[in-house]
């Protein structure tokens, strides 16, 4: 099979999942460096933000495929996960946000590996800013957020990247395009409790972000108020009011049940090694299991003393509401 019949069906596979995906050169690897140094040097990163999240990313192919030729970037839709935690009689919903389940880069990649092997071609998993790479390769475009939007997802999906030692001769890149209607829009930027969203520059300051506080394994600075939190785990504010978001917003999957004694471990951050198996299965299949440092912390926020369960219902159900412009 020639190469750019190849490169087609892997797309064309890839579609029929209901993914969407594009091509391009490890050429650009070196733009995706600089565009994340760059706004380092220009001041523009917050330096613990940086270190913290942005210097994991490998900008060459790994070891195991020094002949990688090419990337391809995948977006998958998600919808997002509720959760239902017993709390003192009640059924406690509580929202997990899509890209936090990640078994399906498992999918993407033995759709790939079926593929490629066949044609004696490989691929590997690439550590990069998937946003960037998203929004730089036409994949998606960024929202006034800094979130990638994709068309037919909006903000709802999950992105991975992978090498592949098949040649690109063709792709489209260029310069990390903002959608049209930000421009006029300002629904996120005043849902954003944090000020994470800004007017007076396009890069939000993340080291705001709720999501960057709640992943760490820090206590919660006393600027948070507690009713902004949302999520189990990150934050879906500016997501929520967004008006590309309304066709997608009502896609929630009811998953785990976890029982009073369950969420009285779990509040009690008990290790994954002491806890039941069943509530430890649970974890994984929701991919909680590497935030279990964290959980009960950030579950006893969303259960916080004095807020009903109705409360909360209304709270997670009101997803797509309040999103004019």
């Amino acid at each position: 099979m020639n190469e750019r019949r190849l490169r087609k069906e892997l797309h064309s596979k890839l579609q029929e999942r209901g993914y969407k995906s594009r091509t391009v050169s490890i050429k650009h690897l070196r733009d995706l460096q600089e565009g994340i140094e760059g706004d380092l040097t220009r001041g523009l990163l917050n330096e613990e933000f940086y270190q913290e999240r942005l210097t994991h990313f490998s900008f060459k192919p790994p070891d195991i495929m020094p002949d990688a030729e090419s990337l391809i970037v995948v977006a998958i839709p998600q919808p997002q996960t509720r959760v239902v935690f017993a709390c003192r009689g009640e059924s406690r919903p509580v929202i997990i946000p899509p890209t936090y389940l990640h078994q399906v880069d498992k999918t993407v990649e033995d759709t790939l590996s079926s593929i490629l092997n066949a044609a004696e071609r490989h691929v590997a998993r690439a550590t990069l800013p998937l946003k960037l790479l998203a929004a730089r390769s036409g994949l998606g475009e960024y929202g006034r957020n800094n979130i990638c939007y994709v068309p037919g997802m909006g903000s709802l999906h999950r992105l991975v990247a992978f090498y592949m030692d098949l040649p690109c001769s063709e792709e489209s890149w260029g310069e990390p395009q903002v959608m049209e209607r930000c421009r006029s829009c300002r629904a996120c930027l005043r849902s954003c409790p944090t000020e994470a969203i800004t007017a007076d520059r396009f890069l939000i300051r993340a080291e705001r972000c709720i999501t960057f506080h709640n992943e760490r394994l820090t206590e919660f600075p006393t600027w948070i108020d507690s009713s902004w939190h949302n999520c189990l785990v990150g934050c879906l504010r500016c997501q929520k009011v967004c008006p590309e978001n309304t066709p997608f917003l009502d896609r929630v999957e009811c998953n785990e049940i976890f029982s009073q004694e369950e969420t009285d471990l779990i509040l009690d951050s008990t290790p994954p090694a002491r806890l039941p198996s069943e509530t430890v299965k649970k974890l994984e299949r929701l991919d909680m299991l590497e935030y279990s440092d964290i959980l009960g912390r950030n579950l006893s926020v969303l259960l916080r003393e004095g807020e009903s369960c109705s409360q909360m219902s209304d709270q997670t159900s009101s997803f797509g509401q309040d999103q004019k412009p």
